[in-house]
């Protein structure tokens, strides 16, 4: 049963490799200049920090929505009279 994800995972390069050999590209690089080295641009810090003031935005007012509900006096219930 663990053995799926592995499996599925290893399926995926497969194809990925053969789809880029396919296109006329390696899926080896050996020129370092074409590695990825883990920089961060401008744009995705952006985002990130967009994302973040978002969530903010929405948990306050979420937050204030149930702090006025819950600061709301409850009526007590009165029996009908006959």
């Amino acid at each position: 049963m663990n053995d799926v994800p592995m499996l599925i995972t290893g399926t995926t390069q497969q194809v990925y490799a053969v789809l880029l050999g396919v296109f006329g590209r390696s899926a080896v690089i050996d020129d370092p200049v074409d590695r990825d080295r883990g920089a961060v641009s401008l744009e995705q810090v952006l985002w990130f920090v967009a994302a973040g003031v978002s969530v903010v935005v929405i948990a306050t007012i979420l937050w204030n929505q149930i702090r006025d509900q819950a600061n709301t006096p409850v009526d007590p219930p009165v029996a009908p009279t006959p």
